[in-house]
């Protein structure tokens, strides 16, 4: 068994604070790592110690992987917790820390790498006979082959990049006569963001939805899975929305799944926490995607259903602890819903916004979670993901999940810069939303920047209206002089 005393998160902003509150809660030190521009962050205050490791690129200081060791020998260190994105899937990385006596939280280099190039993960699964999208079986080298394979899959087809993630080195080809030009263009994107410009073809399936399985193995042999997310309302590839259980999801194909899952975890000898990501199709047959050897931003929604603290069975399984459940142990408990809260203008296709949070606080429920780096007065820095929290909802359905969401969105207390929250409410009273059918697509097929901008001046008549009824009405209608209180009354949690 390995003692860990002393935890550094190699990491910033909401999935800081998340790994340093449960460290703690367990009784471990903590260490938090920070950039110029995070000097006054929250998670530079919340931890007992903080070391400024470079300039506001995080290329300069939250990936500088040998500066983040050396401060951690200094420290006395004995694990380090990379969060998610940064240094989180660097196979280098991970074995650099264990290099160094260090214990990395997370799986193995070797598993990370595996899974980290598309290919090779897709090779290693097939001996578990795990269900693929049909597609070439490594990178294109020869483009006549290349043509010929698709038109045996039949088009449209899909060209992605091997070493490939968020959208980038991907493109969809409709027929043969574009095929090499959209070659061309996944090639030269692949090497441009990753500097691999290895790419392989899938069939493209038309309306997809994303749903993952959260994983658990220990080192002595046990592997769970933890049920799965629906995860299909993304814009530019990346999640807004997401919600555990899946809707769409009934008993049989959530425990074939989950074995599915459970079985990419064990084709690489996988440890810790991850996720194993499918594409479903519109019949809802589901095919191996990639695996995320990491936590992932929407780990909440699962903790919520299970009750069970992810980064605290990551800090036991890196201790060598056997997982304290098996499978039928798990069950699921009502349900969980995110929004990812970015600082975004939804009106102008989803661009960043910067500024000072004037106001930002979310309501006071029991049913509401918020996972943030951010406090009121904090300015947004221009140099990172412009993620300022996870804002979670649970209920013992869905539809109550959604309604509390709602409310929540109604009452949460932020002023400064333009956010996801109107769009949260847009995606949570659509009908394909409601209804559960929806895909992937959903931002392509139903949103517009109209849609806040007609909403927008809709209030404004109502408020205009509501000003003149009352401008009409004698001043004391609205209020009881007895109780001195409005008699207007607030939904409560």
């Amino acid at each position: 068994m390995k003692e860990i005393n002393k935890i550094l998160v190699a990491n910033r902003g909401e999935i800081a604070m998340r790994v340093l509150k449960s460290a703690k809660a367990m009784g471990i030190k903590t260490v938090a790592i920070y950039s110029e521009a995070d000097r006054n962050a929250l998670h530079t205050r919340y931890a007992d110690e903080s070391v400024c490791v470079g300039p506001p690129p995080s290329s300069e200081s939250y990936l500088q992987a040998d500066k983040i060791i050396e401060v951690c020998k200094e420290l006395g260190v004995d694990g380090i917790h990379p969060g998610y994105g940064f240094l989180s899937e660097n196979a280098d990385f991970a074995r650099k820390v264990t290099e160094a006596g260090i214990t990395f939280i997370g799986p193995s280099p070797e598993s990370i790498e595996v899974m980290g190039d598309k290919l090779a993960a897709k090779a290693t699964v097939t001996k578990f006979n795990i269900p693929l999208v049909p597609g070439s079986d490594g990178a294109i080298t020869d483009i006549a082959e290349a043509k010929k394979l698709a038109g045996e899959i039949g088009f449209p087809i899909m060209i992605k990049a091997s070493a490939g993630g968020g959208g980038k080195g991907m493109r969809i080809v409709r027929s043969e006569a574009e095929f090499e030009e959209q070659m061309d263009r996944a090639v030269s994107e692949a090497v441009s963001s990753f500097g691999n410009g290895e790419v392989f073809i899938e069939k493209y399936i038309g309306s997809p939805k994303h749903i993952e399985i959260q994983v658990l193995a220990d080192t002595h042999g046990n592997t769970v899975y933890l049920f799965e997310r629906e995860c299909s309302v993304q814009r530019r590839h990346q999640k807004v929305v997401e919600e555990a259980p899946s809707p769409v999801v009934d008993e049989a194909m959530r425990k074939a799944m989950g074995e599915c899952a459970v079985d990419v975890a064990k084709s690489c000898n996988y440890v810790g926490a991850g996720t194993v990501e499918f594409i479903v199709d519109e019949d809802l047959n589901f095919y191996f995607l990639e695996m995320n050897t990491r936590l992932q931003v929407e780990h909440p929604v699962t903790e919520l259903i299970t009750g069970v603290d992810l980064v605290k069975e990551q800090i036991n399984v890196a201790k060598g602890e056997k997982l304290a459940f098996t499978q039928d142990d798990l069950t699921i408990t009502g349900h969980s819903v995110e929004l990812r809260l970015y600082a975004e203008d939804p009106e102008d296709n989803f661009t960043p916004d910067i500024g000072v949070l004037e106001e930002f606080e979310a309501p006071n429920a029991d049913f509401v979670r918020l996972d943030t780096g951010f406090v009121k007065g904090m300015e947004i820095p221009i140099y990172y993901d412009p993620m300022l929290a996870k804002v979670i909802t649970y209920g013992k359905d869905r539809a109550e999940a959604i309604q509390n969401m709602l409310w929540t969105i109604e009452n949460f207390k932020l002023k400064g810069v333009k956010t996801t929250l109107p769009f949260g409410k847009f995606v949570l009273t659509h009908p394909s939303f409601l209804s559960g059918k929806f895909d992937t697509h959903f931002v392509a097929n139903y949103w517009s920047p109209e849609i806040l901008e007609n909403e927008h001046k809709e209030n404004a008549e109502v408020a205009a209206l509501f000003t003149e009824h009352l401008l009409e009405q004698p001043r004391w209608n609205n209020f009881d002089r007895e109780k001195n209180e409005s008699n207007w009354t607030a939904r409560k949690a």
